[in-house]
């Protein structure tokens, strides 16, 4: 993995909320919530979307797949705090 790489799959943590393009058979953009970090992609659980893309949203059992490069973080996941030794 190079270097912009690493930095970018280190700006998506899982439990981050996302906003995501359309994409395949959605017509409206998504919210979603990272569910696990690939190398250049992320699966995101779809949490609010269009009423139109609801079938489709169904059809894909909720979840996606989504490039890295076309997401916006809205919400950061909490971060746990270091314990101390």
């Amino acid at each position: 993995m190079s270097k912009a790489e690493e930095e970018q799959a280190a700006k998506f943590h899982v439990g981050d909320v996302l906003l995501a393009p359309a994409y395949g058979n959605l017509e409206k953009p998504f919210t979603g919530k990272v569910e696990k970090v690939y190398e250049n992609a992320l699966l995101v659980e779809i949490v609010e979307n269009a009423p139109a893309d609801q079938p489709a949203v169904n059809e894909m059992n909720h979840r996606a797949i989504v490039r890295m490069a076309d997401v916006e973080v809205i919400q950061a996941a909490p971060t746990p705090e270091e314990q101390e030794d």
